[in-house]
């Protein structure tokens, strides 16, 4: 059994800020299931949103959010954010984040995406994510109270209810995660006096995604299991631009885009989102997503493309050059052609409810970043929000553990049994895994996608049954490898979203249900909630 102070599982913005806020009066053990490198974070090209410049406002910001949310953000928490937003970007600078400066070198370069009013997103041109892990991930290399482990990826929390076997009065605690070392194959007992959620999104439950392969909804499926709240699983936002070739592994076209003048066109060179939202192509991402969705399905066409070739060629190149060099990699540059492309999945919005110290329902049990359901998004997420989401929980996280750290403290270690391997043998056959997988993918694809009906969710439901059957079967039959803790997941994860959408029959945000096409305010102005004990 390995001990810690805190537990933190996952190595992007959320779980990096976290692990360098607590490191100066606790020991910090962060677990990653790839490289550390290996996050959405990472992959994020445009920016982080935040009041920077003296033509925007708060109440600027706070308006465009609420908005984006459609009546079921927490207006409470999207004030809290916005406004510890720039402290906490200011901050990110001091970590060493070197965001795109302005003309002259004056200030940031600002830029503007659809939904916002102004301009106010900070970036490193498209490759922001990936300055941002640079600057964290040197911090944290530095600091000697915090060991992080790589190919190490969580199973399952630890609960005190098992430990001690009894539960008092519904209250459990956390005590940490039984860890699969993915070199080794061995699992460790990892316990803690916090773990803390930080594994990101659930994009590879669907078929397309923007997101990198590690997004298997596993913080949210360990806390599922584990008995905590989780909230708002139907909003899951397809983003509207991936780039649309077969040899092009997931590559998100940044929102910036458009934010820079880029107009969305059918294949004969026409725009068409006036006719789907008056914002045209700066709509917020649910509104060009069921555009292009709607453009598709009515011409037939594959994708549709999206033209920036009106602005100067040199600006395109500066301002995007991973766009650029990657477009044309594949043959197509974007400074003289449209690019092809269509919506994938991209963020899911709710998750593990969180109160607005980014703590779950279950206690000594974090959840920050995307994993979490904060109330800041709402049915959907405003672009750049995510990043400012993910640093803003971080430090109110990290400044509830000071705070609380006496008491934290004397929480006894308790004894836990190892993981019991059992009977099972190994895993021969793989494709008893990858079948089950793209399965999955393909039904929740096809089923459970930007436009949904009632009639597909009942389906896709009957249709999932059996093979959520089986992979409980094979995960107790087999010796645990990391594509099967990985599909256990995605199939829980997969069973929660359908849940939310068919109890929610109403059209909201990223939720649009061809049988209910309004808003219904009286029945579901609210969250959705589900836990395991009340499956």
């Amino acid at each position: 059994m390995f001990t810690s102070d805190v537990l933190v599982i996952g190595s992007g913005i959320a779980g990096l800020s976290f692990a360098l806020k607590v490191a100066s009066f606790a020991r910090v053990t962060l677990v990653t299931k790839k490289a550390r490198v290996d996050s959405a974070t990472n992959l994020a090209q445009g920016g982080i949103a935040a009041v920077l410049s003296s033509e925007d406002s708060l109440e600027a910001h706070i308006g465009d959010t609420l908005r984006s949310g459609d009546g079921l953000c927490n207006e409470e928490i999207v004030r809290m954010v916005v406004t510890e937003g720039p402290e906490r970007v200011r901050e990110l600078m001091e970590f060493g984040v070197r965001f795109q400066k302005g003309k002259g070198g004056a200030g940031l370069d600002l830029g503007m995406e659809g939904g916002h009013s102004c301009r106010r997103v900070a970036h490193a041109m498209d490759l922001t994510g990936r300055e941002i892990e640079r600057a964290l991930l040197s911090q944290v290399e530095r600091h000697q109270g915090i060991e992080v482990l790589e190919n190490h990826l969580a199973i399952d929390l630890l609960l005190e209810s098992k430990a001690s076997h009894r539960q008092r009065n519904g209250y459990d605690r956390c005590l940490g995660a039984y860890v699969l070392n993915t070199r080794s194959g061995e699992v460790e007992t990892r316990t803690a006096r916090l773990t803390v959620l930080c594994t990101g999104g659930c994009g590879k439950v669907y078929l397309y995604t923007t997101n990198p392969d590690i997004a298997t909804g596993d913080g949210v499926a360990m806390a599922y299991r584990a008995g905590a709240r989780v909230a708002n699983l139907e909003f899951v936002q397809f983003h509207p631009t991936c780039f649309y070739n077969p040899q092009a592994k997931n590559f998100l076209i940044s929102e910036a885009v458009r934010g820079e003048g880029g107009i969305l066109v059918d294949r004969d060179g026409r725009p068409f989102m006036k006719q789907y939202d008056p914002r045209g192509d700066l709509a917020t991402r649910d509104a060009v997503a069921r555009g292009i969705d709607a453009e598709m399905k009515e011409s037939g066409a594959d994708c549709v493309y999206l033209d920036i070739t009106h602005r100067p060629a040199e600006f395109i190149r500066e301002r995007f050059p991973t766009i650029y060099a990657t477009c044309k990699r594949f043959g197509v540059d974007i400074t003289m052609e449209p690019i092809p492309v269509v919506p994938a999945a991209h963020y899911m919005c709710g998750g593990v409810q969180v109160d607005a110290w980014g703590k779950s329902s279950i206690a000594c049990l974090l959840a920050l970043g995307e994993t979490a359901c904060t109330g800041l998004h709402g049915a959907n997420r405003l672009a750049s929000n995510s990043l400012l989401e993910a640093v803003v929980f971080a430090h109110r996280g990290a400044s509830w553990c000071r705070e609380n750290w006496s008491e934290l403290k004397k929480q006894p270690f308790l004894p836990i049994e190892d993981w019991r391997v059992g009977k099972a043998c190994s895993i021969e056959e793989n494709v008893l895994i990858s079948h089950n997988w793209d399965q999955i993918r393909r039904l929740m694809w096809n089923y459970v996608g930007i436009v949904r009906r009632e009639k597909r969710l009942k389906l896709v439901q009957r249709r999932l049954r059996p093979i959520l059957e089986e992979i409980r079967e094979h995960f107790h039959d087999y010796l645990l490898t990391a594509d099967l803790v990985e599909l256990r997941n995605i199939a829980v994860v997969a069973e929660l979203i359908i849940r939310c959408a068919s109890s929610r029959k109403e059209s909201r945000g990223l939720h649009y249900m061809v049988d209910y096409p309004g808003h219904d305010d009286a029945r579901f102005k609210r969250d959705t909630v589900l836990t395991r004990f009340e499956a």
